[in-house]
């Protein structure tokens, strides 16, 4: 079985990359421009296979089209580059929608009441093997708004974490080793943020991080790709751990607000 599926991802990575499908990266994924050309390469052989095993469904009226698809494989993969990996093997599908969309949320109200209502929400990542997004927000890109988020980079994040059946903020990591350092690096900069939100103090990691660990790890990716210089001039030791894990250098590269 495994040996098929190897065989069948290596068939769709030695097809030609379509020149339709580079035009897309070159508009809507900055990061690409920055990769050598081996990485491109290998970026592109895991858009082929992602985009081939992955269920991509419009929602809302949005009609899906190969630049939806392209995109936001891209963003997924960005964050396999270079790393051992099954291209997030508990994920089935992806859902779009145009925009933000509502989401219907209940909550405990006073005493033993239940209080139903609705939530807008521009992306999710559930356990269950899906991703959500809104596709009008995965094009609203730093390069636009300098703001460093990035809602697909956050969702993919999610996934990862959840790889190893918990939604914790603590990936697969490739050796048991890296645990100690993960959990107190991680931990720390989760406490300082939970802190300076309650505090009401300036940060540069936007204050959703301090949700959850779950969050702050998703937070932190999009800041290590988005504003990889002034992380790694303000959180050093969070940057350096990130780099570890993603194998990759985006401060040196040029990270995709650069």
């Amino acid at each position: 079985m495994f040996g098929l599926k190897t065989r069948r991802r290596n068939r769709l990575r030695s097809q030609p990359f379509p020149e339709s499908w580079v035009t897309v990266l070159q508009r809507n994924v900055p990061h690409y421009r920055r990769l050598s050309k081996a990485e491109q390469q290998e970026l592109e052989g895991d858009i082929q296979v992602f985009v081939a095993e992955k269920n991509f469904e419009g929602c809302g009226g949005l009609e899906m089209t190969d630049e939806i698809r392209v995109t936001i494989a891209a963003y997924a993969c960005i964050l396999l580059l270079n790393r051992p990996h099954d291209y997030y093997p508990r994920l089935q599908s992806i859902l779009v929608y145009p925009d933000a969309y509502p989401v219907k949320v209940v909550r405990g109200g006073p005493g033993n009441m239940v209080v139903e209502g609705h939530e807008i929400r521009a992306g999710e990542s559930w356990r269950t093997g899906v991703v959500v997004l809104s596709w009008n927000h995965v094009l609203h890109r730093p390069a636009e708004v300098s703001d460093g988020r990035n809602v697909a980079l956050h969702e993919f994040a999610h996934q990862l974490d959840q790889e190893n059946s918990f939604s914790d903020g603590a990936p697969a990591l490739p050796k048991t080793s890296q645990y100690a350092a993960w959990a107190r690096i991680l931990g720390r900069e989760f406490e300082n943020l939970s802190r300076q939100a309650a505090n009401d103090q300036p940060t540069l990691i936007d204050k959703y991080g301090a949700t959850e660990p779950a969050e702050f790890f998703a937070v932190v990716t999009e800041y290590f790709f988005e504003k990889p210089q002034l992380l790694k001039e303000r959180h050093p030791e969070l940057y350096d751990e990130l780099k570890l894990f993603y194998r990759q250098d985006p401060a040196t590269t040029g990270g995709l607000n650069s």
